[in-house]
Formats: structure tokens, C-alpha cells, sequence
């Protein structure tokens, strides 16, 4: 596994790469390259963060990786392209469903920490998330709460109003 140093590093290289890309997308002879800035800022962004240090799951990860793609990818090839605008705002909704299903593990996993708590058993074979959780004093878990009740609001309503761009720029 990787160090959080390295895990960093790459953080702050896929950032610039994404800057990057936004910037050269504003101009056709550059929007080229800057694709490919996204493409290798988000394939940093992903390896880094699976490799990262206290991150399992890949049982879970793996599946669901190859299910959003394997959607995405049925869905751009569905959509004409013409439709652009439509395959933006049909892909952006799965950006609001991720916040709300991250935001919902989170308190999921929140839930169990301090049940495990209540009930005074031992922290062992917890993910790294929950034994991360199970150290936090209780300002900094009230503050975790307000920050994924936002994210989940925020997200879910970001998956509607996508869901509904792309049902009105489709005339449905």
C-alpha cells in the first residue's frame, strides 16, 4: 500500500491536471490534449485513492467500478450526438447519487461505531473508516453528521435536477 505522502502528492498532481484540462477545454485547438489531461488526472486521482493506505473493500470497490462504467459506457453510446447535453446531465446525476450513497455509508458506518461503543466491545477488524471514527471526540463527530447531511442534501439534490434536465432537454 501507499504512503499518505505519495497518496498527497498524486492528490495535488491530478488537481493540476484537472485545472489544466478545464483551462484547454476553453479553446478548440487545445481541447485535445486537455482531455487527455483529464483522463491521466482522473486515472492518478482513482489508483492513488484505491492504493491509498487504510483502504479496503475492493470486493465492493472492484464491482461497482466496472458497473458504473460498464453503464456509463451504455449510456454514451445510446446517446446520439446531438444529445450532448443530455448525456451531461443524465452522467452528472450519477455524481449526485455517489454523494448521497457516500454520505449514507458514512452515517451507516457512524451508527455502528457508536454502537460498538455503547455496548463497550473491542475496536478490532473494524475498516479503516470506522476505526478512524472511533477515535474522534464527540465536536468532531457532531461535525462529521452536519457535513454528510449536507453532502447527502446537496447530492440528492443534484441527482434530481439532472435527472430532470435530462427528461426535459430529451422533450420527455
Amino acid at each position: 500500500m501507499l504512503q499518505h505522502e505519495f497518496v498527497s502528492a498524486a492528490a495535488i498532481a491530478a488537481s493540476v491536471l484537472f485545472i489544466l484540462s478545464l483551462g484547454g477545454l476553453s479553446n478548440q485547438e487545445k481541447a485535445k490534449r486537455a482531455v487527455w489531461y483529464g483522463i491521466v488526472g482522473m486515472a492518478i486521482a482513482v489508483l492513488f485513492t484505491a492504493l491509498g493506505p487504510l483502504i479496503g473493500g475492493y470486493g465492493w470497490m472492484i464491482p461497482m467500478m466496472l458497473i458504473g462504467g460498464l453503464a456509463g459506457a451504455w449510456l454514451s453510446r445510446k446517446v446520439e450526438m446531438t444529445e450532448m447535453p443530455q448525456l451531461v446531465a443524465a452522467l452528472h446525476s450519477f455524481v449526485g447519487l455517489a454523494a448521497v450513497f457516500i454520505g449514507w455509508n458514512a452515517e451507516l458506518e457512524r451508527a455502528r461505531v457508536m454502537a460498538i461503543k455503547a455496548a463497550g466491545v473491542s475496536f478490532d477488524g473494524l475498516s479503516a473508516f470506522a476505526s478512524t471514527l472511533a477515535h474522534k471526540t464527540p465536536a468532531e463527530l457532531a461535525f462529521l453528521q452536519g457535513e454528510v447531511v449536507l453532502g447527502v442534501f446537496i447530492g440528492a439534490v443534484t441527482f434530481t435536477g439532472s435527472v430532470v434536465a435530462f427528461g426535459k432537454l430529451a422533450g420527455r
